[in-house]
């Protein structure tokens, strides 16, 4: 229970730094950063434990909670840009 909040708070935290390495604009604001920000928390967690370098509280498990968030964040941007109309 504690590692899930744990990854909740480190992922909204990591969604504003994500933000911060990639600005610009996106669909959806800040809050939607920061949902997708504790989506990179879990998914940089499961890379990080994959590896074996995953430790609470530990400057690899910040790294790679911030990589997964700018990952996600390519992603949405990517997959769920608005597109403009020319008329």
């Amino acid at each position: 229970m504690f590692s899930l909040l744990w990854t909740l708070l480190i992922g909204l935290v990591v969604g504003a730094l994500a933000k911060a390495i990639m600005p610009g604009k996106d669909p959806g604001g800040i809050f939607m950063t920061m949902l997708l920000g504790i989506g990179g928390a879990f998914v940089g967690r499961m890379i990080a434990t994959v590896l074996g370098v995953w430790a609470y509280g530990g400057i690899a498990g910040l790294a790679f909670s911030v990589l997964g968030a700018v990952l996600i964040l390519w992603l949405y941007r990517r997959f769920f840009r608005k597109t403009e109309v020319v008329v």
